[in-house]
């Protein structure tokens, strides 16, 4: 995979009450990616930028919710989520404090 390729491909972690209660117990970390992104691309991905050793993938396509407003109907953007589970004792710093 091209460096182009890998650089898009992680949009951000998602962080959520969810995700954090994953991060803590498991190990496991969530990241939007983009619609078209593989298992092995995103694998590839964080463990090159991260430099950490990946043990699984799972992925989910989560639908945007339909929200009222006073203007009327809105719904929000569909969004590509992938759990990310690394090897035991790894993990990544989001806020890069040493």
């Amino acid at each position: 995979m091209n460096e182009e390729r890998m650089l898009k491909i992680l949009k951000g972690p998602h962080i959520s009450e969810k995700a954090t209660v994953v991060a803590d117990g498991n190990g496991q970390y969530v990241f939007r990616v983009v619609k078209d992104a593989t298992k092995p691309e995103i694998k590839e991905a964080v463990e090159k930028l991260f430099e950490v050793s990946v043990v699984s993938v799972r992925t989910l396509n989560q639908k945007g919710k339909v929200k009222r407003t006073a203007r009327g109907v809105g719904k929000r953007s569909d969004i590509k989520k992938a759990y990310v589970r690394l090897a035991d004792g790894q993990e990544i710093d989001f806020l890069g404090a040493e």
